[in-house]
């Protein structure tokens, strides 16, 4: 594969989540994004590329004020708590490998906020003005009166909020406001030029719809509370949670602080983003961008919302789940197979204990974990645990070296270039099922009954077959279960004869015949354990 643009350019693939609201733990919405984050800057460092992953939390603002207030303590011991005891024991436990975590009540974040802000005042992009309307505190976002929803039962004759169906609050204030509706037309111009700008389709139609109609001034500051980046003009205002929040693209690497880091790393390959919040990374975002003269980000992909019983998955509408209550019973690696799998990236996607252990015990255990201890106990058993060589192929090998050919490329597109996780998950394990059906029609443990020669060549050439098929998944898969892919890696000799897993590329996984004879093969653990009722 030749090199990326952003390869041979020296510049890091930069792939940043959303910073996520600590104004509670963590559910599996948020790791939803995050662990696509993080197969997807793995399978990129698996690529051989230069790699720089983002995520972080979003601290300031009116609801972790008033969180705070209710538990009795102060916003920033607030977000210490939970940063620290729920949000960063989450991403380790769950195996993310980011390269940095950013925290928007940090020095390095808001000096840099400010400067930003200032200079957009500088430049004539701000204005002092006053403003009145319906306000989600829950959302931190003004709304428009055709978006609410009419109360029912202990809300009838007020206003809700559509995300979280609680009434929103009428707010007037004296405000500034950057002229956001002035870039409408620039913005249009950009999703034309750069239709991959915001995936998927059905994201990208539904922001150009909304500027289309136009778009009114951002007001980008609140005078009612104190808990936020203070304006550098007028300190009776902070600045306007949103606008903090996501200048934390720029400021964590490198911003007015880092020349060299921000011009290798900025502007990001993709923001991985909410739907809910697609309209500030896709409007917003990008025209304050242009204010300020720097370059738009490559792709905004809006993943879908995770749903439980027909309603989104969060913590207002008591449907947040943990993550623990799942790896606790199948496993991490299985838990960060299971969503990508079985969720198209960008629709929503339904979530049920039945279907996640239902996939577990057939793909996973049964036709994953099963090859791999089936192929591990007879290169035991009939090569004394020595991989045997290949003497014997002939057209059921090639079809077999066609097929992981086809895998590789397929998986290397959707994943790494088109953010399809599941059809490139899917990719490797139809390979898999081809593995399996070889075994299956080749029968070896019938032919070492057979002790000829051409016998015992042709027993050994199909282990050596199906072996050297292990080997490769074991690299396609590393960037989605890298605790399982180790341990199959080290099951098969992998670690001892080619070195470490996480150096093998991507590129070169289909490559027939890496893996050498002589290896030692031995039957680990099992690679999926069969599931507690």
């Amino acid at each position: 594969m030749a090199a990326t643009g952003t390869e041979a350019q020296g510049k890091a693939y930069y792939v940043t989540t959303p910073i996520y609201y600590v104004n509670d733990a963590p559910h599996l919405g948020h790791a939803y994004t995050t662990v696509a984050g993080d197969v997807l800057t793995r399978w990129h460092r698996q690529r051989g590329e230069k790699v720089w992953y983002l995520t972080g939390t979003d601290e300031h603002g009116q609801k972790i004020m008033r969180t705070a207030e209710a538990n009795g303590v102060s916003p920033l011991e607030w977000c210490d708590k939970l940063v620290e005891e729920a949000w960063k024991p989450l991403w380790e436990h769950l195996g993310i490998a980011h390269d940095d975590f950013i925290r928007t009540t940090e020095k390095r974040h808001t000096d840099r906020v400010r400067e930003f802000v200032q200079d957009l005042y500088d430049r004539g992009e701000i204005y002092q003005g006053g403003y009145e309307g319906p306000y989600c505190v829950g959302c931190e976002e003004y709304k428009s009166t055709g978006d609410l929803l009419d109360g029912e039962g202990e809300f009838a004759g007020q206003k809700l909020c559509p995300i979280h169906k609680k009434p929103v609050e009428m707010l007037q204030e004296e405000n500034y406001f950057f002229k956001l509706s002035e870039y409408g037309p620039k913005l249009l111009e950009h999703y034309e030029q750069n239709p991959g700008f915001i995936q998927p389709e059905s994201a990208r139609n539904e922001v150009v719809n909304f500027v289309r109609q136009g778009l009114e001034d951002l007001s980008i500051s609140r005078s009612t509370f104190d808990w936020g980046v203070k304006v550098p003009w007028d300190d009776k205002h902070v600045i306007y949670v949103w606008i903090d929040a996501l200048l934390n693209y720029a400021t964590a690497v490198g911003y007015g602080a880092d020349q060299a880091k921000f011009e290798g790393t900025f502007p990001a390959n993709v923001h991985l983003v909410g739907k809910d919040i697609l309209r500030f990374h896709a409007v917003i975002w990008p025209a304050m961008l242009m204010a300020n003269g720097l370059p738009l980000p490559h792709k905004v992909a809006a993943n879908g919302w995770l749903m439980v019983g027909g309603e989104k998955m969060s913590k207002s509408n008591l449907t947040g789940i943990s993550p623990q209550q799942l790896t606790g019973h199948f496993g991490v690696d299985a838990y960060r197979w299971y969503f990508l799998r079985a969720i198209a990236f960008g629709n929503d996607g339904s979530f049920s204990w039945e279907d996640l252990s239902a996939r577990y015990t057939s793909e996973l255990a049964n036709d994953y974990g099963n090859l791999a201890s089936r192929v591990a106990a007879m290169v035991g058993k009939y090569f004394g645990g020595a991989l045997p060589e290949a003497t014997s192929s002939g057209a059921d090998e090639q079809a077999i070296k066609d097929g992981l050919e086809r895998a590789v490329a397929e998986a290397d597109r959707r994943i790494g270039d088109e953010l399809d996780f599941a059809g490139g998950i899917a990719a490797v394990f139809d390979f898999v099922k081809q593995v399996n059906g070889y075994l299956t029609e080749q029968a070896p443990w019938k032919v070492a009954k057979d002790e000829a020669p051409e016998a015992q060549a042709r027993l050994a050439t199909i282990l050596y077959t199906a072996a050297e098929s292990l080997r490769a998944c074991a690299v396609l898969l590393n960037p989605v279960m890298p605790e399982t892919s180790q341990k199959l890696w080290e099951s098969l000799g992998a670690e001892a004869s080619l070195g470490a897993l996480t150096d093998q590329r991507i590129q070169d996984a289909g490559r027939w015949g890496l893996l050498p004879a002589g290896s030692t093969v031995t039957k680990g653990a099992v690679l999926f354990p069969r599931l507690e009722d």
